[in-house]
């Protein structure tokens, strides 16, 4: 099975490194020298990792045989794709692969039917489950403890517990004090 690692950003320095977008919870693993990563485009690659360095937050990448500048200038937006055998798990209990949760039925604690998962959109603040309804509406679901209650993957389900208004927006409790007029203060010695 092959999972999408991460993405090539902007050439670092003169000696063909590269700034990388981190897409896996196991880059030590995944993006460590010596591996051998299929690309998207297919044309781009292989590509096999040299060296690796975190700088300033960052990791560096440079890869066998791009030696300048404009090597890895040429690398950017390329996405970098591992091999993964399909019964690995990820080393932490409560981490899964996009592949582990991909069609996983959607229910409340009631059991209640919400969708299935399609898509898994991972946003730099947090993931977002794309949940497809059985009425073929979607319904975007934050993949946090306080509404993802529970992963089965035995049972191929995933429990959650969102706040009001999230799956159906009528109930929806909308807080603002924007339309309220402000108080007044009858003692302030304002006169009229």
């Amino acid at each position: 099975m092959e999972l999408v690692v991460a993405r090539i950003g902007r050439a670092h320095g003169i000696k063909g490194e590269v700034t990388v977008e981190v897409r896996t919870d196991e880059p030590e693993l995944r993006l460590s020298p010596g591996a051998v990563l299929k690309t998207e485009p297919a044309t781009a690659g292989p590509l096999t990792i040299e060296t690796g360095r975190v700088h300033s937050g960052r990791l560096m990448l440079r890869f066998a045989g791009v030696k300048d500048r404009t090597g890895a200038e040429a690398l950017r937006n390329i996405l970098l794709i591992a091999e993964v055998d399909p019964a690995e798990l990820p080393e932490e209990e409560d981490e899964y692969y996009d592949h582990q949760l991909m069609d996983l039925d959607v229910v409340l604690e009631d059991g209640t039917e919400i969708g299935r998962i399609t898509e898994i959109s991972h946003l730099p603040s947090q993931d977002l489950f794309i949940v497809e309804r059985p009425d073929g509406s979607e319904v975007m679901i934050p993949f946090v403890e306080e509404i993802v209650a529970e992963i089965d993957l035995e049972e191929q389900r995933c429990v959650i517990t969102p706040p009001p208004g999230l799956i159906d927006e009528r109930e929806a409790v909308i807080v603002s004090t924007r339309d309220e007029a402000p108080a007044r203060d009858e003692d302030s010695g304002d006169s009229a």
